[in-house]
């Protein structure tokens, strides 16, 4: 059992270590559900250009000289800056570009370069690294804006790279060129607003910690400088509604076919609003992040929740096992919900999956050890105790000491009369049913006093009292179910003689004493059984009745304890005992 578990946790823990694309998935699908929903910081608008906006534009592309007056007018509502998530890759064909320029230079402004793999990079930002400059991502390239307008305006780099399951969560605050680092899109409208010209990236062995900008907290991001992104309800407006006072202004289009949608876990979204929720998600105190260390507890709480999973059902057995595994599986999924609700993003999913299926193999194996332990009993009981025994015995195996231990017991023993001549004049067929009415008269009475039928020998029977079973009053029910053989046996001999058949006779020694009492044999033979000087004196006994002339002899030990009032006999000499025993039998 222990080497299948530790097969299947080495099976279950590989694809946690090696962040599989299935286990990827399903880690950022458990976060999409468990991350509580952020409300907007109040600094930010979506200004749509809607379908209905470029209907009354008059189509699209709209010039730069009207963008311009779009621009003026949203500063005019009051809003304290504008971005325009939009690039100006080629100069304006009916020469607005200036005009836009103008606009655009006079007021906290920004526009957008898009990601190209094309190894153009814009210009760097000042950065201060605080640490070894490791970690982060690096651009692929870019499509520059027009030189007017990059002198004119800030600048970041629209990026929306997609996790694997091909949805947009992190985005970089920063990326690496050749030449230094370049901000986001949505990093660079903080720091305009906050009035600073330097970025700071604090690292560590694993790569970036956190990343500041003056005037703002530190925002905690992954080794690789991304900010898990909040998709908060950012107000939005459109041309027409303008309202915008007092925000920093999104302006994108939303009109169809212009800007291609990206797939986020709150569904398409167009590039502005992607770009907005990056800012809101900076803002946000205690924002989800996934800490460099994340793995490494994923790694520790799956061993020990795998480990105490399988623990529980091999340890409490099945019943308790499962409680005990229940509440663990309990624990493991309000912690991991209370740990994500919180803003650090530990998954616990596989663990959970993972307990349950440990839980599941360590409870079909000790299942089928239990069926095949009872299956075992019934094997060996069946035919030898009261079936309600043999169920005792299946319901709580814990009853039966399948090693062996030691015992205070008494010893039945039996040996029909005259077989061996029996079997010289008579058919086998007769001499067979003889013997097993006999043996049948013999395990019947075993059976009716709670005893065990411990094995037969020729025409000789074995039994045995307060085992594997405790029993009160062993020595006096072994004698009672005595004298039941004996009336059994009177009755079988008129039966026989009526069918015209020898009669039977027996003989029946009875001892009480401590003996080694389990299973005995080989490892791949054995049987439950008694061994011991107690059970040989038994036997002894039952050998010497021929001696005395009489169907019962009694130990001392057994005369003791039953509480009757037995007949004693002159003390025998056996083989294998230097004193004589002191005998009794019934009256």
């Amino acid at each position: 059992m222990k080497k299948i578990i530790f097969i299947v946790f080495i099976l279950l823990l590989l694809p946690l270590i090696f962040q599989t694309t299935p286990n990827q998935i399903l880690k950022l699908k458990t976060f999409d559900y468990l991350i509580p929903e952020q409300k907007p910081s109040g600094y930010f608008s979506i200004l749509n250009i809607t379908e209905e906006d470029i209907a009354k534009e008059g189509g699209y592309p709209l010039t730069r000289q009207r963008l311009a007056e779009i621009h003026s007018q949203i500063l005019s509502n009051g809003a304290m800056g504008v971005g325009w998530v939009l690039s100006f890759p080629q100069p304006d064909r009916f020469g607005g570009d200036q005009e836009f320029a103008n606009i655009l230079s006079g007021t906290p402004s920004i526009i957008a370069m898009f990601e190209n793999d094309n190894g153009v990079y814009p210009k760097t930002t000042g950065t201060v690294i605080l640490g070894e400059e490791i970690g982060g991502i690096d651009a692929k390239g870019s499509i520059p804006n027009i030189k007017l307008l990059q002198d004119s305006a800030n600048e970041g780099i629209a990026v929306a790279r997609t996790d694997i399951d091909n949805l947009v969560r992190r985005l970089p605050l920063l990326m690496k060129t050749p030449d230094g680092w370049i901000p986001s899109y949505g990093t660079e409208v903080l720091k305009v607003l906050a009035g600073a010209d330097t970025y700071i990236i604090k690292t560590n062995v694993n790569g970036i910690e956190e990343i500041r900008v003056k005037g703002i907290p530190p925002v905690k991001v992954d080794s690789f400088g991304r900010k898990w992104i909040s998709y908060v309800d950012t107000p939005q407006t459109n041309l027409s509604e303008m309202d915008v006072f007092g925000k920093f202004v999104f302006v994108g289009f939303t009109a169809k076919g212009i800007m291609p949608q990206i797939a986020t876990p709150n569904g398409l979204l167009e590039p502005h609003k992607i770009q907005a929720a990056l800012a809101e998600s900076i803002l946000i105190q205690n924002s989800p992040y996934i800490p460099d260390w994340a793995l490494a507890a994923e790694i520790l709480l799956f061993s020990l929740s795998v480990f105490f999973a399988a623990l529980f059902i091999n340890i409490f057995g099945i019943t308790l096992g499962i409680t005990f595994t229940s509440l663990l599986f309990v624990t493991t999924a309000v912690s991991g919900y209370y740990i994500v609700q919180n803003g650090v993003l530990i998954d616990v999913t596989w663990a959970l999956i993972s307990q349950f299926i440990t839980a599941s193999t360590a409870f079909y194996l000790r299942f089928r050890e239990q069926y095949k332990l009872r299956q075992e009993i019934k094997k060996q009981f069946e035919h030898y105790l009261d079936p309600r025994q043999v169920k005792r015995l299946q319901k709580n195996p814990d009853l039966l000491n399948l090693g062996g231990e030691k015992r205070f017991a008494t010893y039945l023993f039996t040996d029909v009369r005259g077989f061996t001549s029996m079997s010289e004049s008579l058919e086998p067929e007769k001499v067979t049913y003889i013997m097993n009415k006999a043996l049948t008269a013999q395990q019947s009475a075993v059976q009716k006093h709670g005893g065990m039928v411990d094995k037969y020998i020729g025409d000789a029977m074995m039994a045995i009292f307060n085992a594997p079973l405790d029993m009160v009053n062993h020595s006096k029910i072994a004698v009672d179910c005595a004298l039941d053989i004996i009336c059994n046996m009177e009755l079988l001999t008129k039966e026989l003689e009526q069918e015209g058949l020898p009669s039977v006779a027996i003989g029946i020694g009875i001892n009480t004493g401590d003996a080694i009492i389990g299973n005995m044999g080989s490892d791949t033979r054995f049987d439950y059984t008694a061994i011991g000087d107690a059970v040989n004196t038994a036997a002894r006994l039952e050998s010497a009745t021929k001696e005395r002339k009489v169907d019962l002899l009694i130990g001392k030990a057994t005369e003791q304890l039953c509480g009757y009032n037995l007949k004693r006999l002159e003390p025998i000499k056996v083989k294998g005992k230097e004193k004589e025993l002191e005998i009794y039998t019934h009256e």
